[in-house]
């Protein structure tokens, strides 16, 4: 995972990748596989990677956190 001047992130494939295994090792969890299809169109059709494909790794989402949350549980 690279980070340029701009907070923009890339990440280059190994042979075998697929979304959700990117998602999580570049975000932290397989939901955000989404966020990375939605960056990344030209690759949409790309089920399982061949090695050396360059991805937009997007910035995470800022946490929504409900209003009931407990106090020991808020950071």
């Amino acid at each position: 995972l690279r980070r340029g001047r701009m907070s923009a992130a890339t990440y280059t494939t190994r042979q075998g990748d697929t979304w959700d295994m990117i998602a999580l090792r570049t975000m932290g969890a397989e939901r955000y596989m989404a966020q990375l299809l939605d960056a990344n169109p030209v690759y949409n059709y790309t089920a399982i990677f061949s090695a050396g494909t360059v991805l937009v790794v997007p910035a995470l989402p800022d946490p929504v956190l409900p209003a009931t949350l407990p106090p020991w549980r808020r950071p």
